[in-house]
């Protein structure tokens, strides 16, 4: 946390080490968890009490880093290694509960990737919820299955009626992009809350269940049949750049629209870091358009700041940034790129709503 999001260090509210942790039934509760974590090793902690607050400081640590340049890695754990570590049914319906309310926690100031009310963060939680849902099945805690199964489908419905919504709206095509990729990205991570289900005769019809309501068909045709498909790695390139982690201000949004990130980070005093980064990232990853747009971003917005940075570049990314491809690419004009985008993702839809 201390080297993935810094910059929440001054949002920490106090410990309070005679106590649990919080079940933070707050938007901020995530972070009353990340201050009181060390509460794990309070004396006299059961070792189920003990795993329900290891459950809570990992979800936390994940709703606070998932939309930054370097989550925590614990995403096998909140979605089945955690929950099998006991079969007490009263505390895995403690944690059912947690992950229920960690629902509500904020996103402000740790992602800039909500889309009309829609993000990653929404299938981040269902997809620890499907956990603990086919656990509790397999166990036979029918009401407690029921009541987190109730819960996914409610946030189903959710996303599909902001998705149909904006589909039927007009000049709203960037955000039908991004509401396509982020509906992709959740009912991925759907499926992965159901990848340690043990199939069973209780858990199969819920499996197949699932597979279907969240399918998100038109979503993931438009994600499949725009480009955006390439936009869905996990940016490895920009990880080593720790001037990228400092500040809120530089969170990247959903690519490939990063014109105006480019133009945030070409004031940093290590733009020539991001730039090279961005450079050797356009080679590594296949088909993506966002980091040439943020290359576009950069120059468009101090021309001068922007040569003087890719001076400042090693050798190897200056070769590369002379490359005829990649200028032409980073030529385009903004508006040109959303333009073509916007006619990309009209067509798509209307091919999604022929094949349905």
């Amino acid at each position: 946390m201390r080297s993935t999001a810094p910059f929440l260090a001054e949002r920490l509210p106090a410990a309070e080490p005679a106590r649990l942790i919080d079940l933070g039934d707050s938007p901020d509760g995530f972070l009353k968890v990340l201050a009181g974590w060390e509460n794990i090793h309070r004396a006299g902690l059961s070792r189920d009490e003990q795993l329900q607050d290891y459950f809570a400081f990992c979800l936390a640590c994940h709703h606070a880093t998932v939309a930054t340049f370097v989550p925590t890695d614990v995403d096998t754990k909140i979605r089945g290694i955690v929950w099998r570590e006991t079969r007490d049914l009263d505390s895995l319906r403690a944690m059912l509960r947690f992950a229920l309310t960690s629902r509500q926690w904020t996103e402000d100031g740790i992602s800039i990737r909500a889309v009309r009310g829609v993000s990653g963060h929404n299938g981040e939680h269902w997809s620890a919820i499907a956990a603990g849902l086919g656990y509790l099945l397999e166990l036979g805690d029918t009401a407690s299955a029921d009541e987190a199964l109730a819960a996914i489908e409610t946030e189903i419905d959710r996303e599909q009626a902001v998705f149909d919504a904006v589909s039927a709206e007009r000049d709203a095509e960037l955000d039908l992009l991004r509401l396509s990729m982020t509906l992709a990205h959740n009912r991925g991570d759907l499926t992965q809350g159901m990848g340690f289900w043990k199939r069973t005769p209780a858990t199969a019809p819920v499996m197949e269940h699932l597979s279907t309501r969240g399918r998100f068909a038109p979503a993931v045709f438009i994600y499949q049949h725009t480009g955006l498909s390439a936009e869905g790695h996990r940016h490895y390139p920009l990880r080593p750049v720790k001037v990228l982690r400092r500040s809120t201000a530089t969170l990247l949004p959903l690519c490939p629209f990063l014109d105006e990130w480019g133009a945030v980070v070409s004031h940093l005093e290590e733009s020539d870091e991001v730039l090279a980064a961005l450079v050797v990232g356009c080679q590594k990853v296949q088909g993506q358009q966002g980091y040439y747009r943020a290359i576009a971003g950069m120059r468009a917005a101090a021309s001068g700041a922007f040569d003087r940075a890719a001076a400042r570049m090693p050798n190897a990314a200056q070769r590369l940034l002379r490359d005829p491809e990649l200028r032409k690419l980073i030529d385009v004009p903004r508006v040109s790129f959303e333009s073509m985008m916007r006619k990309r993702a009209r067509a798509a839809l209307a091919m999604a709503l022929r094949s349905r």
